[in-house]
């Protein structure tokens, strides 16, 4: 059990498949200068969560991070303010706040407590629980700080969103929506027609019948979710001029590209934690012009029920684990 110095946490001793996690006592941690102890209410679950369970193995050799383990995984949370590592961290205890931690870096998130940084928390949003506010904060600030911050996206023509029901792809459907496209087109599964067009998609496009670059011809703009081997198919859908940026690495033949003048940006960008970003992203959360999908929530003690599920693919929205209540 649990007392005032440990707490409760999902951890992995070895890499492996979802068998690995393993739901245990650890020492509590300690805030120091410039950081605040959280307890944490509910903790998102992301690509990255399971990339880092399995050795890292989707990442090229020389990116991966050498982290001795154990290792608790989680980047995402939503709790309230415990405890101060100082008087100047403009926080207060009781504080609801939720963030992306010390990303990139060492995860620590699936835990009933953690530290964090106080320049990577922001104030939660009250129209939102604990539960939908750790679904936002590393697909919210991917979205967010890709199309408003990297790319300056001003808004008209065809905005493409392949993978368009995921965490990352369900929020910049309704960021290029809130930006000024003239038209969003959706592309996932059969399944998520009437979510992406409740999210604000205009067209839908069903992957599993019509290839996306047959479905479209001409878009301005394809904002990549899925990345992989096959990724350069999408190429066709683009006008000339066109832009293709991507989430995740992929295989999309920059000669091929150059030839049909697509701009290509692949995924050699990466989310950085920004509680002023959350901040920004917050205000369109409280007022309702950006909802967040949850797909299904487990209870901290069942992550590994958590990723075998993430595993089966085709999530509308994010996976979360309930860490209290």
């Amino acid at each position: 059990m649990a007392t005032e110095n440990t707490m409760k946490a999902v951890r992995l001793h070895a890499y492996g498949g979802p068998e690995v996690l393993r739901y245990e006592e650890m020492p509590r941690p300690v805030p120091g200068p410039g950081e605040v102890l959280v307890r944490v209410h509910a903790a998102g679950v992301n690509p990255p969560d399971w990339y880092v369970r399995s050795g890292f193995t989707t990442i090229p050799a020389e990116r991966r991070p050498d982290w001795p383990l154990p290792l608790t995984l989680g980047t995402d949370v939503s709790g309230v303010v415990a405890e101060l590592g100082g008087p100047d961290t403009g926080w207060n205890v009781g504080d609801e706040v939720f963030g992306l931690l010390g990303f990139p870096g060492r995860p620590s998130g699936y835990a009933e407590y953690v530290v964090a940084s106080a320049a990577d928390l922001a104030r939660k949003p009250a129209a939102l629980g604990h539960v939908e506010a750790a679904a936002v904060p590393m697909a919210g600030l991917t979205a967010f700080q890709f199309l408003y911050k990297r790319l300056g996206y001003a808004g008209g023509g065809s905005a493409v969103v392949v993978g368009a029901a995921g965490g990352i792809g369900h929020l910049a459907v309704q960021l290029l929506r809130l930006a000024g496209a003239e038209e969003v087109v959706a592309v996932a599964s059969g399944r998520h027609e009437e979510f992406l067009h409740g999210l604000g998609a205009d067209r839908f496009v069903d992957y599993t019948r019509t290839p996306a670059a047959e479905a479209v011809q001409g878009a301005d703009l394809l904002v990549d979710t899925v990345g992989g081997p096959e990724a350069h198919r999408l190429l066709g859908a683009l006008r000339r001029g066109g832009r293709l940026v991507s989430c995740f690495l992929g295989d999309y033949r920059p000669e091929r590209a150059a030839e049909l003048g697509v701009a290509l940006n692949e995924g050699l960008w990466q989310v950085r934690s920004s509680g002023g970003d959350l901040a920004e992203l917050a205000l369109l959360l409280a007022d309702g012009r950006v909802r967040v999908a949850v797909d299904g929530v487990y209870p901290l003690r069942e992550a590994v029920a958590a990723h075998r599920r993430a595993e089966r693919g085709h999530i509308q929205g994010k996976i979360v684990l309930r860490v209290v209540g």
